[in-house]
């Protein structure tokens, strides 16, 4: 490996570091407003951030794209948001680390719907990173430990909306500038919540506060935690991007794991309670299943 190499290895490296800390830090500012707002009103300020630096780029380079699949653009959007409405509100819920471990069995579900739906060739060693992911959902999915049903299925339907998203960024990518991808997301990210918002006045909120929330009035020292979520998402997403175009997808991705750890850290900061034996190895082993995967598809890649 020439000293070139060596060092844009070493780069991408800390580019996911700074991504998964960036990422941990935002679950966290999440937890601490959480005690004021709904999940569903932290999405909707999390994408305003989102939505003027996007618009920004724009300003200074136009989008050039192909385009033409305006509804998958728009399920991405959809599916993506449900998706992060699930992460907060686990986040807001249950303890940090198990919340951010939920979201990060989207590779699992990838691994899985590519199989089923579109017809990719899975190895030994891609089924059995599905098992070992699967058995560490079950061993944190426990209905009879301090986390209740309604949590884990909504942590587990993080995971799936994550990995319909990612499957729809596949064909998106290939006629669509990668900013009107992202903005998709994002302006959905603001239109479901007023939605959302507007649903209140229908029904009681503590009674689908998954999909329906009031709108809340942010007091003057609500207002540095709010750029700071801001801040950190979009920190975590700037070097995440960085990351993938340092180095290869299988090394970037096992280090973007590290979330999970500063997340628990970070957790236990803010008074959450060191994961138990149970959950720790269903950690474990959803992180194992993770970096399978992704050394699987490097493996897949290379001898395609």
């Amino acid at each position: 490996m020439s000293e070139a190499e060596s060092q844009r290895k070493y780069t991408g490296i800390y580019f996911m570091l700074i991504s998964a800390f960036s990422f941990a830090l935002m679950g966290a500012i999440t937890k601490l407003l959480g005690n004021s707002f709904s999940a569903i009103q932290l999405v909707f300020f999390r994408n305003i951030f989102g939505v003027i630096f996007i618009g920004i780029t724009l300003l200074k380079r136009p989008l050039h794209q192909t385009g033409g699949k305006p509804l998958l653009l728009v399920f991405r959007g959809v599916i993506g948001t449900l998706a992060l409405y699930a992460f907060f509100y686990n986040i807001t819920h249950i303890s940090l680390g198990e919340a951010v471990t939920y979201s990060q069995t989207s590779p699992i579900f990838i691994a899985l719907f590519s199989y089923i739906l579109l017809k990719e060739k899975l190895n030994i060693y891609g089924w059995l990173s599905i098992v070992i992911g699967f058995l560490g959902i079950l061993c944190i999915f426990r209905p009879d430990a301090s986390m209740d049903v309604e949590s884990n299925i909504i942590g587990l339907f993080c995971g799936i909306g994550t990995a319909f998203a990612y499957l729809s960024i596949r064909e998106l990518k290939k006629i669509y500038d990668t900013r009107a991808v992202v903005l998709s997301f994002m302006v959905s990210g603001i239109i479901l919540p007023v939605f959302s918002f507007g649903l209140s006045f229908l029904f009681e909120p503590s009674s689908y506060d998954f999909i329906v929330s009031p709108f809340a009035i942010p007091h003057v020292q609500d207002w540095l935690w709010i750029i700071l979520l801001g801040i950190t998402s979009l920190t975590g997403q700037v070097f995440l991007t960085k990351a993938y175009g340092e180095e290869k997808a299988g090394i970037v991705s096992g280090i973007g794991y590290s979330n999970i750890v500063f997340s628990i850290l970070l957790g236990v900061l803010l008074g959450d309670s060191l994961p138990g034996i149970s959950a720790m190895i269903g950690i474990g082993l959803i992180i194992s299943s993770g970096i399978l995967i992704s050394l699987t598809k490097k493996e897949t890649q290379q001898t395609a």
